[in-house]
């Protein structure tokens, strides 16, 4: 049933600014909770306005928290811009336990199960993946190479236009004498797109192939980390085997990397290959040899079979990336009422991106489950943003031209709507970059935020699925775990269908609430997870893989 849709909101009842869900005009008749006023100017779509007149330096709130102050005194009915505004959050610090939630209403998923694959360690995969790592940049050429080799021939070559055809129309006009304008001109909507040939082995989803640029060079610490977070991913429950290629002589050195696994998983029995190129010699023993294990561990991968596992096995990871002013009051608070009924479910969750929580740090770690995980939180915030400040960036330099362009002004302002995905539940677990963060509940996990850093940190740390918001478009994927886009406004949703798969502006609209689009996202997480639906990123092949190095990003 379609609702009114409202021409601006209070997101919380202390807040003293309104969202605009439309274009107002300057002169728009403003009538809330008793006060009726005029906008002194237009106020776009999901920017802010004031309820009342304010002096310089006044607070300003949003989500209950404050966000801001001003830099100049405004009237009522004052947009909120850049010019006016400055960063501001409050202080934190240790405070009582506030675990009480409402929990939801789960009736409708409680019996619910996908089609995962199990491994032995009780994990469930939502897909069946074979790796191939290079432990130091060094290797990233033999990566490639095994790539041209395998990828094709096996049938993982991905269903999406390679664009030669394009070039092959743009090639005979130009031979033909065409000027710059007429080649700017040529109609290339009817190229032709890549047929894709039939797996070898059906019951392996891909071989992906993780090239990075790290793994000697750097700190140890930088080269540690790295193995921490490959392990994380050869011990991921959607990753069946994987052949790692070593140079020799890098820091990381694949003893490290054995040591990590043990960690994560000390009865590891999935395949695993190492090679050493400086003990196996020339280039082609190398290869063959990686070629032969490779293909021989996917032989052992396609005997894995999708069974149904509960629901309590999915393990989501919460990301948004290119937010708008609508992030944070319709998906993201969507993504906050699904966690809620996965980890009444007894599923997991995690939470990443400590620069996009800042001012909500005293919500986030009154809900932490005792005072050592509180003081875990709070110690990894602080020191996070103390770095930042220390090179001259600190968080309230998080958000990016095009955040503010559309209505997220300040950090605070971002990290308050931004932490909406996490729902209400406690905080079972703080967890530190590039460890484990599967617990049952709501876990927080130390990651930048950084699209791309971050989804592939919470992807070592045992997400087998990624929702990921956003407001302006991003076509942020994982090689590992499928990353399920959902728009926060219809009309980006529209704009860019081929990387978007849901949309929340349903919310914005009037057309649903927010527990309703809840409902209709996980419905097509469960068909996700089952294999049953690809996911735009998994479409397009968009494996997007960066570690951290823990130095500042933001």
């Amino acid at each position: 049933m379609r609702r009114e849709r409202l021409a601006y909101l209070q997101i919380h009842p202390e807040d003293n600014v309104l969202v605009a869900l439309r274009d107002l005009p300057a002169g728009f008749m403003i009538d809330f909770a008793g006060l009726q006023f005029p906008l002194l100017s237009a106020v776009a779509a999901k920017h802010k306005f004031t309820l009342h007149a304010l002096p310089q330096d006044a607070s300003i709130f949003m989500y209950g928290v404050l966000v801001g102050k001003m830099n100049v005194a405004v009237g009522q009915g004052e947009v909120i811009k850049t010019e006016n505004l400055r960063h501001a959050s409050d202080d934190f610090k240790m405070g009582t336990r506030k675990l009480s939630w409402i929990q939801p209403d789960v009736s409708a998923f409680k019996e619910r199960t996908f089609n995962g694959f199990h491994r032995s360690n009780g994990s469930v995969g939502t897909a069946n993946h074979w790796l191939v790592i290079p432990l130091v940049f060094c290797e990233n050429r033999n990566v490639l190479t095994l790539k041209s080799a395998l990828e094709d021939k096996l049938g993982y070559q991905v269903e999406s236009k390679d664009y030669s055809d394009e070039v092959d129309a743009l090639i005979a006009r130009y031979k033909s004498g065409a000027s710059v304008d007429e080649l700017l001109a040529v109609d290339l909507s009817s190229a032709k797109a890549n047929i894709r040939k039939s797996r070898l082995f059906a019951n392996v989803d891909g071989v992906k192939f993780l090239n990075h640029d790290m793994g000697c060079g750097g700190t140890r610490m930088d080269s540690d980390a790295l193995c921490g977070l490959l392990a994380g991913y050869v011990t991921h429950p959607n990753v069946a085997g994987a052949t790692i290629l070593s140079l020799g002589c890098q820091h990381a050195q694949a003893s490290i990397l054995r040591d990590e696994i043990k960690k994560r998983d000390p009865q590891f029995d999935k395949p695993l290959f190492v090679f050493e190129q400086q003990l196996e010699g020339t280039e082609q023993e190398l290869m063959q040899k990686a070629i032969k294990a490779t293909f021989a561990g996917l032989s052992i991968a396609n005997e894995q079979k999708r069974k149904p596992a509960p629901l309590h096995k999915l393990c989501i990871g919460l990301e948004c990336g290119g937010s708008d002013g609508f992030s944070g009051i319709s998906a993201n608070p969507a993504l906050g009422y699904l966690s809620d009924i996965l980890i009444t479910l007894g599923g997991s969750v995690i939470l990443a991106e400590f620069p996009e929580l800042c001012g909500v740090e005293q919500e986030l770690s009154d809900r932490c489950i005792d005072e050592a995980t509180a003081d875990k939180f709070m110690h990894l915030m602080k020191t996070y943003n103390a770095k930042a400040e220390a090179d001259g960036s600190g968080f309230y330099m998080n958000p990016s031209p095009g955040n503010i362009r559309d209505g997220l002004i300040t950090d605070a302002i971002k990290s308050a709507g931004a932490a909406k995905k996490g729902g209400t539940s406690p905080v079972t677990a703080v967890v530190d970059y590039p460890e484990l963060a599967n617990l049952p509940g709501l876990n927080l996990l130390c990651t930048p935020g950084n699209d791309v850093e971050s989804t592939t940190a919470e992807v070592a740390a045992g997400a087998n699925v990624v929702l990921f918001t956003t407001g302006l478009g991003t076509p942020t994927g994982n090689p590992v775990a499928p990353v399920i886009k959902l728009s926060t406004n219809t009309k980006t949703f529209e704009k860019m269908p081929d990387i978007i798969d849901l949309n929340c502006g349903t919310i914005i609209d009037g057309e649903e609430t927010i527990e309703e689009a809840a409902h209709r996202i996980l419905e097509y997480v469960i068909a996700v997870a089952s294999g049953e639906v690809q996911p735009k990123a998994v479409q397009l092949g968009q494996d997007d893989f960066i570690p951290w190095r823990r130095g500042v990003s933001l």
